[in-house]
């Protein structure tokens, strides 16, 4: 799963390359699929019934699963990709949060800069618990303690991660958030998609009339980060990062271990 987690990883990264104010959702699209195809991969998203697009593209009060479009981006907008690569029917599956330059509104910037930031370190909290856990719900747990820690943030409920493989989205769920549950045991094979998505206030959410965009009820932002994590004999790695996860784990004193 390497191979398509890397692919996954530079779509993200010419996403962010392409996101500036008055760009359009569909150029980052564009922008993410080139990238998934210059390394031999296809984009896993297409693989699902009724989408079309590279990418899912949500932007301020959209959580997840927002449909590229021609909607041009402006400063201030806080725009969350999620994107995949399948290549040798193996699956990526990540998504990042990017909050655009404002000036004129510094402090709109700043609380959405906050949730983005929250809602990654979350991610990497969920991720370092991932390498010394015995239960998989423990990620929850450090997901819901971090964010809790930080301030009055709603984390959504409705939607979760997953586990990945063969197909994009598989057992067993992954939350992110405390559950009474354990949840299955943490040994090597397992890969599993952490992406929490955290929100300024209510967890409410509805799906608008494209039925795919998820937004928020009471219009206020939203974050969503994520990574693809491989567990094997010898440790973690981060598939859908271009060092494995070694800068977003170094703060927790892990080494994310290469397969060998």
């Amino acid at each position: 799963m390497i191979a398509p987690g890397l692919a996954t990883a530079a779509s993200l990264k010419a996403a962010r390359a392409a996101m500036v104010v008055g760009a359009t959702t569909l150029d980052i699209d564009a922008a993410a699929e080139a990238a998934i195809l210059v390394l031999g991969g296809k984009p896993n998203f297409k693989l699902e019934e009724g989408y079309h697009h590279t990418v899912c593209a949500s932007v301020n009060d959209d959580v997840v699963h927002g449909i590229p479009s021609a909607r041009r981006l402006e400063a201030g907008d806080i725009v969350s990709i999620d994107s995949g690569a399948i290549i040798e029917g193996w699956n990526g599956d990540a998504a990042f949060s990017f909050v655009l330059p404002d000036p004129s509104r510094p402090e709109v910037v700043a609380e959405r800069q906050k949730l983005s930031d929250v809602t990654e370190q979350s991610l990497w909290h969920g991720i370092a618990r991932l390498h010394t856990a015995r239960h998989l719900n423990e990620v929850g747990d450090a997901i819901e303690d971090y964010v809790e820690s930080q301030g009055t943030y709603g984390i959504l409920t409705d939607y979760v991660g997953h586990g990945i493989g063969r197909s994009m989205h598989e057992a067993p769920p992954v939350f992110n958030y405390r559950v009474r549950q354990k949840g299955p045991d943490v040994k090597p094979g397992l890969v599993v998609a952490i992406e929490p998505m955290v929100v300024l206030g209510s967890i409410d959410t509805y799906t608008r009339e494209d039925d795919w965009t998820v937004a928020t009820s009471d219009g206020l932002a939203a974050a969503h980060w994520e990574h693809s994590i491989a567990v094997h004999k010898d440790g973690i790695w981060v598939l859908t990062a271009e060092d494995g996860g070694a800068a977003g784990l170094a703060p927790f004193g892990i080494v994310p271990v290469p397969i060998a």
